[in-house]
């Protein structure tokens, strides 16, 4: 029986792998010690500013630029006439409101943890020990935090997506309200939709300060179980 071949590196490269390693280590504290906690304080005093607690969502309306044509000509007009009429109204830009402002005060925000994220889990994965016979007793912290981990990172994409559709979705219902000028239902729709991703806004910064507490009382109530679940005499980051 031929006998699996071992994977033979040189010192070069396991002197690589090893700064790389420290590295990770060196990040992951200062993101579980520095980060976190400030993280967590900054996302509840920005939750306590005025731009996030908006009680009349009226107020966020922008003021929408676009000029109702007249009636269509009588059939009596001549051909040229009309033709002068049928030009669409020249439309000026929407000013910016403060769902926008919001907007992307919350994008910066939404890409961060998903970084965060692929760190922790590539940092659980190298701290992960051998498994031997089937002996996998005392990873279950760690293998909680990887669950818990990988579902936020599905969340904050999907946060990410809410985003970008944003103003595909602004500027088809915009397009609509000044196409059909006279419908007035188009024209309420653009203001439900700002109404509406303000709403998704906060619900998101909320959403991002209840996943950093969670990682931090996760990690900090199993801080050996996390790093080193078997007991194992091993050099500890704590």
């Amino acid at each position: 029986i031929t006998k699996p071949c071992g994977v033979h590196l040189s010192r070069e490269v396991l002197k690589q792998v090893e700064v790389f390693r420290q590295n990770l280590f060196q990040e992951a504290e200062e993101f579980l010690h520095r980060f976190l906690p400030q993280k967590i304080i900054y996302l509840n005093q920005l939750l306590q500013e005025d731009s996030l607690n908006v009680a009349d969502l009226t107020s966020l309306r922008a003021t929408l630029d676009i000029p109702i044509p007249d009636p269509p000509p009588k059939d009596d007009e001549m051909e040229t006439d009309k033709q002068k009429k049928k030009e669409i109204p020249k439309c000026g830009f929407l000013p910016e409101n403060e769902v926008l402002s919001l907007l992307a005060l919350v994008k910066s925000e939404v890409w961060t943890p998903k970084e965060k994220c692929i760190l922790v889990i590539t940092w659980i994965q190298h701290l992960i020990p051998k498994i031997e016979d089937g002996n996998d007793f005392g990873v279950a912290i760690q293998e909680k935090v990887l669950e818990r981990v990988n579902a936020v990172k599905t969340k904050v994409e999907a946060f990410q997506t809410t985003i970008s559709k944003y103003f595909s979705e602004h500027g088809d219902v915009v397009a609509k309200a000044s196409k059909e000028t006279h419908v007035m239902d188009y024209w309420a729709s653009v203001h439900e939709r700002d109404e509406a991703a303000y709403g998704e806004l906060r619900a998101m910064v909320l959403d991002l300060k209840a996943f950093y507490a969670e990682l931090y009382h996760i990690i900090s109530s199993n801080p050996e179980k996390t790093v080193n679940p078997k007991g194992e005499e091993k050099p500890s980051m704590y």
